[in-house]
């Protein structure tokens, strides 16, 4: 079948039966996974996701001969798994358009102050909400979103909001804003709004 591409490789214990149906461990998923994809894209979403999920990936070494051995060593060695689990679409460009504007990578898709925020940067203040029309665009979150941002605002934090519009025809124009609003000293805090 077109783009299907049957590898054959030992197995020992890295297979599991889930249904009825023979898989590899999450371990070796991700072993595998690190020979043939890119580093975000794949990778790194991987050991977010397995790490979200909960599932039991910690065989996920590098492997003498592996062809991705090299970039497994470096995943394992500086991404938190869990710490950019991105929701697919707008979040995931974003995510990808900081690191290649040379941005620090932020939290992904905390809670501060009891809200789930996009991406934040804690030392600065800042916390950037990407808006999609799918999730932004409905009357509810036009009166939701302004109340949110204003109790993040009283508690001393810095939002802005990149709709997707503005992401894809105005990238320079983002990047300079952020650069400057990661440069400026944040508010100083005041006290948290009741839950």
């Amino acid at each position: 079948m077109p783009g299907i591409v049957v590898h054959q490789a030992p197995l020992g214990g890295e297979r599991v039966r889930r249904f009825g149906i023979v898989l590899t461990t999450p371990a070796r998923t991700i072993v595998d996974l690190a020979d043939v994809v890119p580093r975000r894209r794949i990778l790194e979403r991987a050991t977010d996701e397995a790490q979200y999920l909960g599932l039991d990936w910690r065989g996920a070494a590098t492997r003498h001969g592996r062809r991705g051995s090299g970039l497994l060593a470096s995943v394992l060695a500086v991404h938190e798994p869990g710490s950019t689990r991105t929701h697919p679409g707008l979040e995931e460009m974003f995510l990808a358009f900081l690191g290649g504007h040379g941005f620090a990578r932020p939290a992904v898709n905390v809670h501060v102050e009891g809200y789930e925020c996009d991406f934040v940067w804690r030392d600065q203040r800042l916390i950037v909400e990407t808006d999609g029309r799918a999730a932004h665009g409905t009357d509810r979150a036009r009166e939701r979103d302004p109340v949110r941002d204003a109790y993040l605002q009283i508690a001393g934090w810095r939002v802005i909001r990149i709709t997707s519009l503005r992401f894809f025809r105005q990238p320079e124009a983002v990047a300079e804003q952020l650069r400057r609003l990661l440069t400026q000293a944040p508010a100083a805090p005041v006290a948290p709004h009741p839950p």
